[in-house]
């Protein structure tokens, strides 16, 4: 299906954002970068918290389940709140709601389990919004 708005010259051109600086679309790297941080913090937090111990060889490590738990707890709490996740927060980003506004509970939530499916995520238009932030109706801009 063919995007409906027009050509653009810049990513975020068309739903009236900058070309650079703050409010601008997020570029690929930091986008990449905060997501470590994120996955990151939450398999230390279900490794302390979590953990599972294998009896063969006495190894620890972090619960699967709990972490995913975790980071989709860190999502849902952070960027109603804070405007991202503290690996957006960090690197400079925020999530924001295309029309303006708050961002509210539900939107986080389904960006989120669409970010557990990976191909939304990949998956761009001109603009650079991922199929994640557009179900959820959410644009990812520098701070």
């Amino acid at each position: 299906m063919p995007d409906p708005l027009p050509e653009n010259t810049y990513p975020g051109e068309r739903i009236g954002l900058p070309a650079t600086g703050p409010g601008s679309i997020a570029k690929v790297g930091r986008r990449i970068g905060a997501l470590a941080i994120d996955l990151a913090s939450s398999a230390l937090i279900a490794y302390a918290f979590f953990p599972v111990v294998d009896p063969t060889t006495d190894g620890r490590f972090a619960n699967p389940l709990a972490s995913n738990l975790v980071f989709f707890a860190i999502q849902v709490l952070f960027i109603p709140t804070l405007g991202g996740s503290p690996g957006h927060r960090i690197l400079g980003m925020r999530v924001t709601r295309l029309g303006g506004g708050w961002t509210g509970v539900w939107r986080p939530a389904l960006r989120t389990l669409l970010l557990f499916l990976v191909i939304p995520a990949v998956i761009w238009n001109a603009d650079h919004r991922g199929l994640h932030d557009q179900a959820a109706g959410t644009v990812l801009v520098r701070s």
